[in-house]
């Protein structure tokens, strides 16, 4: 049984990826056919004019102040331990709480570019 654990979690990670990634694009597809049987215009489906900022520029910015919030978890951590408190708690709370601001702050960034 043991041996049975590190295949399937592989396994079990891609399906559901997999799962995702089929529901969305065949919700898509049927969508579409639905608002084409209707006899709408199949122009409704390309914008024009794009009102929104390009998805790789979110994702840049979002992964740099990531990226930022983990280094200064890192170096808060490290403060956090030498004022007394265990490493193996100030670390990985520094990093989650720098990295969830990192986040929050990429979130309301990405607002402004839009």
């Amino acid at each position: 049984m043991k041996s049975l654990i590190p295949v399937l979690i592989p396994l079990v990670v891609f399906g559901t990826i997999f799962g995702i990634f089929y529901l969305y694009y065949t919700t898509r597809n049927r969508e579409r056919m639905a608002l084409i049987e209707k006899g709408a215009d199949a122009d409704i489906f390309f914008s024009k004019n794009q009102k929104t900022a390009p998805v790789w520029k979110i994702l840049i910015l979002n992964l740099s102040l990531l990226l930022i919030g983990i280094g200064l978890g890192l170096f808060a951590g490290n403060l956090v331990e030498l004022y007394g408190m265990k490493s193996e708690v100030a670390y990985p709370a520094c990093i989650l709480i720098m990295g969830g601001l990192g986040l929050f702050l990429g979130f309301h960034m990405s607002k402004k570019l839009d």
